[in-house]
């Protein structure tokens, strides 16, 4: 019992062993088959042309031997000796693991698969290369399945197919179509490839595509070209092409209203327009109810056969002699008819000139643009001569606003009404000594100067605004003002000397008009004008270089409310006495 389990056993083992070594011989196989390299996997190559074929392996081998298709004998090749003919070694050397061969012409029947054989180590390894041999097909042809009437025509609007045929290429053929040597914006069916051995082994191929669509009047007289390309195509020739001119039958052309102007009234008047039909149309026209055929003339309106012009166009004539303003205002109806059916034009006629197009001309749009661009050129220099001062702007100076805040503004005027001071001070003490009460009238005069002087601190920023513009002049207006400003420096300093001593030989009876009386018109007492001169300092200490002369603000001073009781009580007592 025992013993049947074991041979059991042992068969199963057998069978898996032999199961392993059958792998491992086929995984064998196949690596020593994976381990030889070709170059190239394809070859596509034309009848006569030159072919280099490689097989390489990575260890030196024996032997090189070649068997090409189409070839009664094996080729046994090698560097050290030429005895094939037409069949020459390729590669570096036996000792390098390569074996190739260079056919140098290649022939029809050597299409298929080349094999090279390898001797390695006392085995053999192979490999092969796909070797196509072109070879040109047949002339395309166009072949329709949808058939046209016994006059080869097709009726507008039925559903055309037809297919291309090119038979015997390799490789295969590719195809395109074509309307008019344009491409065909068509529905095209997908290639068909179909393979026609022959009795010599060798393999062609024939490529067959279909197109379809519901054909138009457009395309009456258009050529439907099937177009090959193929590897053999000569550079310097067209390539291979079928094609099929369709005939289409339809009825006249739909058309807008068609309006005529520019014809003369009390002439004799001709109203044409032009139409597409296949076949030839029959014309009539209809006129208030009038039916006019072609070839007939009825009282002053004559119809003419259309004429024709080519590509299915006619053109079609109605004839109105001694044009009048009634014919204007009539609607002309014209029919055409053929086979296919007849359709209706509507026209109308007008003795005035053509209207003018919608759109610009590309005259006007031109001009317009001409005229943009010179416009931009005048402000661009205008732009530039007034910033260089050139041209028109010479002379002028561009004046640049500054962002002088107002803080410094008035420590400005503060500095200006303190030099003022100094300069009115300077001119007191050289004026000889004077009674104590006038000198209690002068000490007031001054206290009333430093009131001015406080009040004009607190002046409005737009009174000192407008004195800077005032300032701001000309180059030329500014040498006139300096002019004038040196001739009224040498007055201002007498006549501020001359009040000065006025005020301290004057009397009580006078210190009203020091202070602004009655005696003074109202705009003298709210008036305060000073010209100032800088004189050099008792201190020894050096100044900053500045101009002789420098400039005061006009300003109007509004006296305080207790200033002006005591001016009131003041002149109260003199009337009194």
């Amino acid at each position: 019992m025992q013993g049947g389990i074991i041979r059991k056993h042992l068969d199963l083992l057998q069978t898996k062993l032999s199961a392993l070594l059958l792998f491992i011989v086929i995984i064998t196989d196949s690596l020593a088959r994976a381990q030889v390299n070709v170059e190239p996997n394809t070859a596509v190559l034309n009848e006569g042309a030159q072919q280099d074929l490689l097989c390489r392996y990575g260890r030196p081998i024996t032997y090189c031997r070649i068997e090409i298709p189409g070839e009664t004998k094996v080729f046994n090749l090698s560097p050290d000796w030429d005895k094939t003919p037409g069949f020459i070694y390729n590669g570096k050397g036996l000792q390098a693991g390569e074996c190739g061969v260079r056919i140098e012409h290649v022939k029809a029947i050597n299409n298929g698969q080349v094999k090279c054989n390898l001797g390695v180590e006392g085995e053999e390894l192979s490999g092969t290369i796909d070797l196509v041999v072109a070879l040109r097909p047949k002339q395309p042809l166009v072949e329709l399945i949808t058939k046209p009437d016994r006059d080869r025509y097709f009726h507008e609007g039925n559903k055309f197919q037809a297919r291309c045929i090119v038979r015997d290429g390799r490789p295969v053929a590719n195809i395109t179509w074509l309307l008019d040597n344009e491409p065909a914006a068509k529905r095209v069916g997908q290639l068909e490839v179909l393979a026609s051995p022959r009795e010599n082994g060798l393999e062609l191929f024939t490529a067959i595509q279909d197109i379809q669509w519901d054909i138009a009047a457009e395309d009456n007289g258009r050529r439907l070209v099937c177009r090959s390309h193929h590897q053999t195509d000569p550079d310097n020739a067209p390539p291979q092409e079928g094609a099929y001119e369709l005939l289409v039958r339809y009825s006249p052309l739909r058309m807008p209203e068609t309006l005529v102007y520019g014809l003369y009234l009390e002439h004799t008047v001709k109203v044409n327009m032009t139409i597409r039909a296949n076949p030839t149309p029959v014309i009539e026209w209809a006129i208030d109810g009038n039916v006019i055929r072609q070839g007939e003339q009825s009282g002053r309106f004559s119809a003419f056969e259309p004429e024709y012009l080519g590509h299915d166009f006619y053109n079609v004539t109605l004839v109105i002699a001694g044009l009048t303003l009634e014919d204007t205002t009539k609607i002309y109806t014209m029919r055409a008819t053929n086979a296919l059916g007849s359709t209706d034009y509507t026209v109308r006629i007008s003795s005035s000139a053509t209207p003018p197009s919608a759109g610009l001309e590309i005259g006007a749009i031109v001009g317009i643009v001409v005229a943009l661009a010179v416009l931009v050129l005048i402000v661009l220099l205008v732009l530039f001569a007034r910033a260089t001062g050139r041209w028109c702007f010479a002379g002028k100076t561009v004046k640049m606003s500054t962002n002088e805040t107002d803080t410094e503004s008035a420590d400005v005027r503060a500095t200006s009404t303190a030099t003022a001071t100094t300069a009115a001070v300077s001119e007191v003490g050289t004026v000889p000594a004077t009674p104590a009460h006038a000198h209690n009238d002068n000490t007031s005069s001054y206290n009333n100067f430093g009131r001015k002087f406080e009040a004009a601190k607190r002046l409005p920023h737009a009174f000192t605004a407008l004195f800077k513009r005032l300032h701001e002049r000309d180059s030329s207006s500014e040498k006139r003002k300096d002019t004038e400003l040196m001739v009224n420096e040498t007055d201002g300093v007498t006549a501020v000397t001359d009040r000065v001593q006025q005020q301290q030989t004057s009397g009580p009876n006078n210190g009203a008009n020091a202070n602004g009386n009655d005696n003074q018109s109202k705009e003298d007492k709210q008036l305060v004008y000073a010209e100032l001169v800088l004189k050099p300092s008792e201190n020894s200490e050096p100044l900053p270089p500045k101009s002789s002369t420098e400039y005061a603000e006009i300003v109007y001073v509004q006296k305080p409310k207790g200033e002006q009781q005591q001016i009131q009580q003041h002149q109260q007592q003199q009337n009194k006495k």
